[in-house]
């Protein structure tokens, strides 16, 4: 969130339209961050699904796990639709929100290895 919000204040001071672009970025963040919800919770309830007793899965249970799957990216793409298309937001900010989940893993890895490289041999 705070890479999202970063690339935001960013936005807004760099680009002519400046509210438009910053509310663009953050746009595409929620879109990046409900994307995240949704894969979380659809291999979270598969795997429950699956694991939940030693019998093979019941195909109406499956089905509907993979029904609401679909569905939660059904209405990111609608999202995102109505952000660039009724919105007007630009798609450049868009895509800038939503790589700012790749931005903040970058980030993090860094500060990994970095810590790694820093810390007293044994």
């Amino acid at each position: 969130m705070l890479i999202c919000a970063a690339m935001a204040v960013v936005a807004f001071a760099v680009s002519r339209p400046h509210l438009m672009s910053a509310l663009a970025v953050v746009g595409g963040g929620l879109i990046a961050g409900g994307s995240y919800l949704a894969i979380q919770s659809g291999v979270s309830a598969l795997v429950d699904h699956l694991t939940r007793s030693a019998t093979p899965p019941r195909r109406p249970g499956l089905r509907w796990t993979v029904f609401k799957l679909t569905g939660r990216y059904a209405l990111l793409g609608f999202m995102a639709y109505v952000m660039i298309a009724r919105l007007r937001l630009p798609p450049l900010g868009l895509l800038a929100g939503a790589s700012s989940i790749v931005a903040a893993v970058a980030v993090e890895a860094a500060r990994l290895l970095i810590m790694k490289d820093s810390s007293p041999r044994t």
